[in-house]
């Protein structure tokens, strides 16, 4: 296996910060070249010193400053601001990109990758929702390849390498439940913000954890796999499995199904798709069947967890719905979190989007940025007269 060249968008978040983890235990065959992140200085500095990378992109252009002072002395070259991360994506010097910045935030820059004809390492899901037609059409065109670092896809992903082309029947997409999997409804209606953000067996921004406690994040998943995969929605299934060992299972016409497993840790997941088709040692905890004692499943309570149901309803829709879906989620969680609305807000918010904005059959991407700006508008209308 030959070196490795990676850029990382989004290195302080949790998925970049193990990505660079993946990395050290193996420096013969991975090299950072650009690291980006949007406020956290500190930590990009840190990183990029350690990692001797080529450049970074602080995309908040009131820290540039700041970083540009700390890494001169290094001779390692700084940038500032969205364009920079969509130009510096496209450079000879770089094999694979990373994407793993926290919502829409990433559809652009992850573009230009694929426009460049470069491998993906997908981990950012909104890609997929806001524009999964568009840019599974675009990798067709410019031979890019877009590997899943999600650990649900990516066990997907290795499943189907052991099918021989055999049609997919069935994916069964695990899911733990999140925090609130055994409450009752009344009580997760009168969910605080701590207990969103406890979950039981990942570690996670807050974005993600709030998602997955409202199970949107495995509505976007369903939908992500739709366009990875090819699948259409009612093949895809949901099923609760609080362990979170089994990541992901394909059911083929036989009836036989083959499930990837391993303890919750993305950089699993992470180092395959850096690695790909090879795999390395990786310094991570090992199954023991033994001492696991069991596993369970359980199907979704659709009533609890609403969001489901308008994942599985955006995608039926198809168009620039799903992007209607995800932009009024992201204001509704950040506005979850800032305190401002309540747990169940969060997904009535995101409903009178899909009602309320316009609705577009066949978008380009022009129409899915608008479409993104517009959604996010109406959400803040919505959010304000909540609090």
């Amino acid at each position: 296996m030959e070196k490795r060249h990676i850029a990382i968008l989004g290195s302080t978040g949790s998925i970049g910060r193990q990505a660079l983890d993946v990395i050290g235990q193996h420096r013969d065959l991975f090299e950072v070249e650009l690291l980006t992140a949007n406020n956290s200085t500190d930590l990009l500095i840190q990183q990029a010193i350690e990692f001797d990378v080529n450049a970074v992109v602080i995309c908040n252009k009131d820290r540039y400053q700041e970083v540009k002072d700390a890494l001169d002395p290094h001779d390692i070259k700084v940038f500032a601001g969205m364009q920079s991360v969509c130009d510096l994506v496209t450079g000879d010097n770089i094999d694979i990109v990373l994407t793993s910045m926290v919502g829409f935030s990433g559809l652009s820059s992850t573009v230009a990758a694929v426009n460049a004809g470069k491998t993906i390492a997908l981990a950012n899901k909104e890609t997929l929702v806001a524009a999964g037609k568009i840019v599974m059409d675009l990798a067709a065109r410019t031979g890019a390849r877009i590997l899943p670092v999600d650990s649900e896809h990516s066990a997907i992903f290795q499943c189907l390498m052991g099918s021989a082309g055999a049609p997919i029947e069935k994916i069964h997409l695990t899911a733990s439940g999140g925090p609130f999997r055994t409450w009752s409804r009344e009580d997760i209606a009168k969910a605080t913000r701590a207990q969103a953000l406890n979950h039981p067996n990942w570690s996670m921004g807050s974005k993600i954890t709030i998602d997955s406690a409202t199970m949107m994040n495995k509505g976007l998943e369903i939908i992500e796999a739709r366009w990875l995969f090819g699948t259409p929605g009612d093949k895809i299934e949901v099923v609760i499995h609080p362990e979170s060992i089994i990541h992901s299972m394909i059911e083929y016409a036989d009836g036989s199904v083959i499930a990837q497993m391993g303890h919750p840790d993305m950089r699993e997941a992470i180092q395959f798709a850096f690695s790909y088709p090879f795999r390395l040692p990786l310094n991570n905890r090992k199954l023991n069947f033994a001492e696991l004692g069991g596993m369970s499943f359980f199907a979704p309570d659709l009533e609890k967890f609403p969001a489901l149901s308008l994942a599985y309803e955006s995608l039926e829709k198809g168009g620039n719905m799903a992007c209607i879906m995800n932009a009024a989620n992201e204001a509704a969680v950040a506005a979850f979190l800032q305190e401002r609305i309540g747990f169940y807000d969060i997904t009535s918010v995101v409903r009178d989007c899909m009602d309320g904005v316009d609705f577009v059959a066949d978008p380009d991407l022009d129409t899915i940025f608008a479409t993104n700006k517009e959604a996010f508008i109406k959400a803040g209308e919505l959010i304000d007269k909540i609090s």
